[in-house]
């Protein structure tokens, strides 16, 4: 895996518009998708996609953000983030996807929700807070695959799981770099020291214990060559999911709880706290 670039450079890579989206590796991984729609409340939102499929022989679930490849298709998604309807969609599969034991694959590609009033309006907080929770005690088992960008709890509303699979060159933070560097420096043009700083990158969140594996990435890239990224990533996503099925639901959810229960885990003694 390529060591050389920096965390802003592989920021650039994350966002690269040709990067494989959610939608590309349904496709590429199910040979029989159908794509549900709306959250039966409000509407549907093209920002977050998500149905069935088949995938090894099993039925899957699988939602992701979808972003676009060109202005009028990003216009259309929202440049990958989700509405309040977006969040109550994938929480209409996720537990549809308990009910009937089906497991759950989740792909990552958002910059974070959508921060409009209208968003706030109609219960964005609300929504990413009852996915949350949902996912930490959905009673089946949830792969999470970050593709792309991880950002903050736009991201974290999909991306509760037993095992979470980062793309090389794929970030995952608490805000944006620009908006990290906003906030520290008052200077947006900071970003990449924030970048560094924040230790966004999959290298630095597997050091982390946040993650479980990273997925190489083609030379150049996952847009370099779209159909090997997919297929690596399936073979990833496979043997974690072979691993999972061994488990009995009880153990499967007290891993996942003792999974979350470990970040950021920290020990004192009497002249410090240290933080992990």
């Amino acid at each position: 895996m390529t060591q050389t670039l920096t965390p802003w450079e592989k920021v650039q890579l994350a966002r690269h518009m040709q990067r494989p989206r959610t939608l590309d590796y349904i496709r590429g991984l199910c040979d029989d998708f159908v794509e549900l729609h709306g959250d039966r409340r409000y509407g549907d939102d093209a920002a977050i996609v998500g149905g069935i499929g088949t995938f090894e022989g099993r039925t899957v679930v699988l939602v992701g953000h979808q972003k676009g490849r060109d202005a009028r298709e990003n216009i259309r998604r929202n440049f990958g983030m989700p509405h309040p309807e977006g969040y109550r969609k994938a929480l209409r599969l996720f537990q549809h996807a308990e009910k009937f034991g089906f497991p759950v694959i989740c792909f990552v590609d958002t910059p974070g929700a959508n921060p409009n009033r209208e968003s706030e309006e109609r219960g964005q907080a609300n929504a990413i807070a009852e996915n949350i929770l949902a996912m930490a005690g959905l009673k089946t088992p949830i792969i999470v695959c970050v593709i792309g960008e991880g950002g903050s709890g736009g991201a974290l509303a999909i991306g509760v799981g037993d095992r979470i699979l980062m793309l090389e060159h794929a970030i995952y933070s608490v805000a944006s770099p620009e908006a990290a560097a906003s906030i520290i420096w008052r200077d947006a043009a900071k970003a990449p020291d924030a970048a560094r700083a924040m230790r966004i990158t999959a290298q630095d969140l597997l050091a982390l214990e946040i993650i479980d594996e990273i997925v190489p990435e083609p030379s150049g890239g996952a847009h370099a060559d779209a159909a090997t990224m997919v297929a690596t990533l399936g073979d990833y996503i496979r043997r974690h999911l072979a691993d999972l099925l061994t488990l009995d639901i009880e153990t499967l959810l007290e891993r996942r709880y003792m999974r979350y229960r470990a970040i950021g885990r920290y020990e004192e003694d009497s002249r410090q706290t240290v933080f992990a």
